[in-house]
């Protein structure tokens, strides 16, 4: 009897396999739900820019980068590519996804702010999909991130941050003023209000 020699987890084996799901579920495949074995690491990179590589090259079809995003789970600190067949680890530079627009709807503290991603996933900024602004230690230059499902993130891009900053208001927060947004009537913080020239 010949021993089974494992098969190299490929990008095409994946795409296959993320089809084969996709064609079964409606909507997002059911990641969370997949527990199949851990093939290795893929030689796939999320720039920070939401460019998707394979193999050094970028991926131009903008189609195989939204199936590959259907099956993307963030497990702890690692991202892994998941079917219900097999699960591969890909490097992420900093967010998987970035939020490339958004849409205001009402004003004040009850106006709505949907996002939009490279990758064609929507979401409200609100509770189920906090808005956070991570600071550079030493240069203190913001990142501004909105969750958009489970665990991942989207970077949100540099005009739309300074989109965000031209609705931001100021309010109170546990006994400290921050300047911020309001979104689904809750209040996401940018910076203290103290630390704005």
């Amino acid at each position: 009897m010949s021993e089974q020699i494992p098969v190299k987890p490929s990008a095409e084996g994946i795409a296959a396999s993320a089809r084969a799901a996709k064609n079964q579920t409606k909507g997002m495949p059911p990641v969370h739900l997949w527990n199949p074995p851990f093939c290795g690491d893929l030689d796939m990179r999320i720039a920070r820019d939401g460019t998707w590589f394979y193999l050094g090259t970028p991926i131009g079809r903008h189609g195989l980068v939204k199936l590959f995003s259907s099956v993307l789970r963030k497990d702890d600190d690692k991202y892994f590519l998941v079917t219900p067949v097999e699960k591969v680890g890909i490097t992420v530079d900093d967010a998987p996804f970035v939020a490339i627009d958004f849409d205001v709807d009402g004003q004040g503290n009850a106006q709505n702010l949907t996002f939009s991603t490279n990758v064609d996933d929507f979401a409200v900024a609100g509770p189920d999909h906090p808005i956070r602004v991570a600071r550079d230690a030493e240069t203190g230059e913001p990142s501004p991130y909105i969750l958009i499902r489970s665990n991942l993130e989207a970077l949100i891009d540099r005009k739309s941050f300074y989109r965000l900053v031209d609705l931001g208001v100021h309010h109170t927060v546990d006994g400290q003023s921050w300047f911020g947004v309001w979104s689904a009537e809750s209040f996401f913080p940018i910076i203290l209000s103290s630390e704005l020239e």
